[in-house]
Order: structure tokens, then C-alpha cells, then sequence
């Protein structure tokens, strides 16, 4: 016996570690294998989730708006409209009711078994640099009513720093500055290496989708596609400093759809992410995507689509389906559209604010002068906010239906 008491110390701090850390997690996540997504008790899973849009990412035409598009024109108008310290009242207001444990529980009642989360960047930095911001909170609680409803999340990096797409999408400048700043690729690393290493251990997360619809076709493709894989490799390699656990999802060049810029999976739990709206709804849509998955043996996942017929969206769904690809549609709810799971009733008088944004035009004089009186701003907003809570919404039973889901009870 004496021979080994050598090893007492190493037992000791061997038991330390494990109170520290707790057991080992093997196998306790969603994975990979082949083309599958494994889920943590280790069965294939088919995702069928639906995108949480425009909760951190408020996106114009959500609001009816046509040239009040990006968030940062958004949030500028909204000052506009009730000044800076209303705004943000009603910001907070609006990001506690948009999203709630109610509308999570009837996701999970509708049939759905995922979520894809898309956020904006700056809510979780500050303007001191620091990685500080209402966007934890915020993810916390959609983790933990996930968690609570075991539906799988999707965390999509949305508007990155600099801008990824170019579009109003990412918040950006107009142009794809990301792929040509070092500065802003090291702080979308710094974003994402902070919110990877808070989830690193939870179990209910399936997941990283690293970037929104990178490169927008409206660029030199040539100059920058090349950027785009080098950039994954970066930044998957410092995800893996703090979180070894979780799937990344990769997505193509030009709005998620071109894969041609890829080589061979760079990551062992990879999953290629595509997005597609208003093609045809056959195989053919998905075949340059369906090459990559057999030539390189790795799960695929459309990301978004939607905004559509639920003809097309049925036609779609199944498609994707007979070829084993999970999905997550387009969007959870939607101001007076029936294209969503849910829809936001339309507050009286709120043609006027509409409107005021649809002709806006960047003068003092026309603020002044078309500007809705005050009071019916007040209460229009007042109105937004109680009806984008989900018992004020009417659920779309034939979306769902075109999904192949259905609430079967209230919640």
C-alpha cells in the first residue's frame, strides 16, 4: 500500500478539479456525425426551428418602413419620434416583451424543436470597449426558457462589427468593412470569444452561426469572397480557445448561398448553413449544396427562408426534408403579415408614423413640419407595445400547417 500513497496527492487534486469543474461532459452536447446533427442523448436530429428576427436586431421593414431599414436608422428615427430618453424606455420595453418565456412555450407547443437567435453586436459592447450590455440578459433568458422547453438554440452573429453584408441586414455602412479591417475582425473575435465562453458548457445551445449572409452580390465578389473562409478559420480557432463543445455553422458567400468558396471542413463540428428566398422550391435549389454535403460527408442546415406563399413554403419545407436537411424559417412574428408564426396587430393611427417614415427626408424643416403630433406618436407606441406581446397575437395556423406543425393546446 505504501508504494502507492505517491498518488494521494494527485487523487486530491484530481477530486478539487472535479468539484470545480464537475464531471466530464462527453457526448452531454449537440454534435456531428457524417451528415448528421447529434443531439446530446446522442439520437439524429432534423432541426425544425423558426429565426427569433428583429428582437436584437430591429429590421425597418418589421416596422412597414421602407427607407428607415437598418437598426441604426431605426433607433436615430425612434429618437426622432419621442427623443433619446423615451427611446430608450421604450427599447427596453420592447426587448422584454417581443421574446418571452410565453412565445417560447408556444414555439415548443407548435412542434418546433429549435430557435435560431439572431443579434446585433453592439448589445453586448459597450462604448468603452467593454463586454458589457443588455444583450446577456437577454440571451440568458432565451437560454433559460429554451432550456426550460428543451428547444435547441442557434446563436447568429447578425451584424458584426463593420458590417459582414453591406445591407441595411447588417447595420452596416453600406460596404462589407469587416473583411478589410483588422481592427473590426479582432473585436468580432472579442464579442465572440465572450458570449462562446458564457455558453461554453450549456447544454441546451446547439451552436454557432459565426455570420449573417456574408458579402452581399452587390460587390467586387472577386476582391472579397477570398476573404471570407480565411476569416471562419480565424475566427473558429478562437472560439475553440473557450468552447470545444459546440457546433459551428459555417454559411456562404453572398447572402448564405455559395459554397464555392469553401474548401474541405476545417472544423471536426462543422455545419454547412444556406439560405434561400423566392427560387424555385425544388431539389435543383439545393443541389450545389447537397454536392458539398456528399463530397465532403457534413451536416447542411438552411438557416432562413420564408416570406412566402404557405404553398411554397409546404413545397419547400418538404424538400428539404426528403434530403435530410433541417430548416429554420422566417420570421417568429410579423407586424400585419401572415407570413410568421404569429401576427402583430396593426395599432390605430399608425399609418401616420408609417408614413412619416416612408417619406422621410434627412431636414430640420421636415421634422417640423410632418412630424405626427406628439400625442398620437405616444399612443401608437404605447399600442405597439401591448400587441407585439404573443396573447395579443393571432397565430398563423396555416404557416404552420405549411411546416407540417400545429398548437395543439394554449399555453
Amino acid at each position: 500500500m505504501i508504494k502507492y500513497r505517491i498518488l494521494y496527492p494527485y487523487i486530491f487534486l484530481l477530486f478539487l478539479l472535479i468539484c470545480r469543474t464537475g464531471l466530464p461532459q462527453s457526448g452531454s452536447f449537440y454534435s456531428v456525425k457524417g451528415k448528421e446533427i447529434i443531439t446530446p442523448d446522442g439520437k439524429p436530429v432534423l432541426l425544425k426551428g423558426i429565426n427569433l428576427g428583429h428582437w436584437m436586431v430591429p429590421e425597418g421593414y418589421m416596422f412597414r418602413f421602407d427607407k428607415i431599414s437598418s437598426p441604426r436608422l431605426i433607433y436615430d428615427f425612434f429618437n426622432i419620434l419621442v427623443g433619446e430618453a423615451e427611446a430608450r424606455k421604450f427599447w427596453d420595453r420592447f426587448r422584454a416583451l417581443y421574446i418571452t418565456r410565453q412565445d417560447i412555450a408556444l414555439i415548443k407547443n407548435a412542434g418546433f424543436n429549435s430557435v435560431r437567435v439572431p443579434f446585433h453586436y453592439k448589445l453586448f459592447i459597450n462604448a468603452d470597449g467593454e463586454l458589457k450590455g443588455p444583450g446577456y440578459a437577454l440571451m440568458d433568458s432565451a437560454i433559460t426558457w429554451c432550456k426550460e422547453y428543451d428547444l435547441g438554440v442557434v446563436l447568429d452573429m447578425h451584424c458584426a462589427p463593420g458590417g459582414q453584408t453591406g445591407d441595411n441586414i447588417d447595420d452596416s455602412f453600406g460596404y462589407p468593412f469587416l473583411f478589410e479591417s483588422p481592427e473590426m475582425q479582432e473585436l468580432t473575435i472579442k464579442v465572440w470569444k465572450e458570449i462562446a465562453a458564457r455558453y461554453a458548457n450549456e447544454t441546451i445551445v446547439i451552436g454557432h452561426d459565426l455570420l449573417n449572409e456574408p458579402i452581399a452580390h452587390y460587390f467586387d465578389k472577386d476582391k472579397l469572397n477570398p476573404y471570407l473562409e480565411p476569416f471562419f478559420k480565424k475566427l473558429a480557432a478562437a472560439i475553440r480557445e473557450v468552447d470545444q463543445n459546440h457546433i459551428v455553422f459555417i454559411g456562404g458567400a453572398q447572402w448564405n448561398s455559395n459554397f464555392s468558396v469553401f474548401g474541405p471542413p476545417f472544423d471536426s463540428k462543422s455545419v454547412y448553413t444556406f439560405h434561400k428566398y423566392w427560387t424555385a422550391a425544388g431539389k435543383e435549389v439545393i443541389q450545389d449544396y447537397l454536392d458539398y454535403s456528399n463530397k465532403y460527408n457534413v451536416p447542411l442546415y438552411l438557416g432562413e427562408s420564408g416570406e412566402n406563399t404557405n404553398e411554397w413554403i409546404a413545397e419547400f419545407r418538404k424538400t428539404l426534408e426528403a434530403e435530410s436537411v433541417g430548416w429554420c424559417f422566417w420570421p417568429y412574428k410579423k407586424l400585419e403579415s401572415e407570413r410568421g408564426v404569429v401576427t402583430i396587430k396593426v395599432p390605430e393611427g399608425y399609418d401616420e408614423i408609417k408614413n412619416f417614415a416612408n417619406n422621410f427626408e434627412v431636414a430640420y424643416s421636415y421634422i417640423r413640419e410632418k412630424k405626427p403630433k406628439q400625442e398620437i406618436i405616444n399612443q401608437v407606441l404605447e399600442q405597439y407595445l401591448q400587441n407585439i406581446a404573443v396573447a395579443n397575437c393571432i397565430i398563423n395556423h396555416e404557416y404552420l400547417k405549411a411546416l407540417g406543425l400545429e398548437v395543439t393546446e394554449s399555453k
